[in-house]
């Protein structure tokens, strides 16, 4: 070999390893499959973050809790141990209150209401209170409208939620609500929900068409009524020290990546809508759609009272009223 290969060669190993080196490996974690709703976010978060800067940053992903439930993951980022994650709202009120009031029962009309809430100024507002508790928040997205399931009886009223125990979010307002239907609520994090359901610790659960049918509770529950009682959305979350390293044009990037993860989601959302409930009935479950919406709200007038002193009624009427 001549020397000058011999050296050209030695030059080319060295700039693969400078090149490799050059690249930052971060994480990004969800509670649920792959194939879900979240799944999409984060895979096409992934993709357009190492597209938009040109490799530099790699995100890798990790599905159905493996990193550990989105509680785990939020103080993972907080603490700086995990760069992302993509959370429902779930735990989020226990390190960022103010976003309390998005977890209000019958608070959104549909959907479109609920994406023009957060896309505005109040969900581009209650982004910014993150960031005092470590976190940058680079966008909403969404979890869907939330629908209760069970194993024992089609629930059509109110009171047929009596008695029932339920698996619920770590979340206080949620917690609140569904002990005004009576029901006992017991929270959990996600990736124990079907062993306990399987096993009958709790006899339901409440998510959106999107999260039952990824998690495949239709093969341990039964009854699916579509209560809409909650919106859900979800968040990415950034360890705000990480996120301030960023040169500017990778800051942009990053956010210019959340809002297609965002967009690949809601999309995603709508399809699992669309085709959900003709796909969890050819599965044997009894699905009751035509809910006295109504009813509910009225069996929660007490809880509603506590939400208005809690989280002031202007503030409650301003989201409901946001057009």
């Amino acid at each position: 070999m001549k020397l000058s290969q011999l050296v050209l060669g030695v030059s080319l190993a060295f700039g693969l390893v400078a090149g490799a080196a050059a690249q930052t490996v971060m994480k990004i974690s969800i509670s649920t499959s792959q194939n879900s709703h979240q799944g999409v976010a984060i895979d096409t978060f992934a993709k357009e973050v190492e597209k938009r800067t040109n490799g530099r940053y790699k995100v890798q992903t990790f599905y159905n809790g493996a990193l550990g439930g989105e509680r785990e993951s939020m103080e993972a980022v907080q603490l700086g141990t995990q760069e992302l994650t993509l959370t429902s709202t779930g735990p989020v009120p226990n390190f960022v209150p103010e976003t309390k009031i998005l977890d209000v029962p019958f608070l959104f009309r549909d959907k479109a209401h609920a994406r023009a809430v957060l896309d505005g100024p109040i969900g581009q507002d209650l982004l910014k209170k993150f960031e005092a508790k470590g976190f940058k928040a680079l966008v909403w997205a969404e979890n869907g409208f939330r629908h209760m399931t069970n194993s024992k009886r089609d629930v059509k009223a109110p009171e047929d939620l009596k008695g029932l125990k339920m698996r619920t979010m770590e979340n206080p307002v949620h917690i609140a609500a569904y002990k005004g239907f009576g029901i006992i609520t017991t929270p959990m994090a996600f990736p124990e929900v079907f062993t306990a359901l399987q096993q009958g610790t709790v006899d339901g659960q409440e998510n959106p068409l999107s999260v039952i049918i990824s998690a495949k509770f239709d093969q341990v529950q039964k009854h699916l009524s579509l209560t809409g009682h909650v919106y859900s959305p979800c968040v990415i979350v950034m360890n705000k020290a990480a996120f301030d390293k960023l040169a500017p044009a990778d800051k942009q990037a990053f956010l210019d990546a959340a809002k297609e993860a965002a967009k690949a989601n809601r999309a995603r959302v709508d399809e699992d809508d669309t085709k959900g409930v003709a796909d969890l009935r050819a599965k044997g479950m009894t699905v009751i759609d035509n809910i006295d919406k109504a009813k509910f709200v009225q069996a929660l007038a007490p809880v509603n009272a506590e939400f208005e002193k809690q989280f002031g009624k202007a503030n409650l009427e301003k989201i409901r009223n946001y057009k």
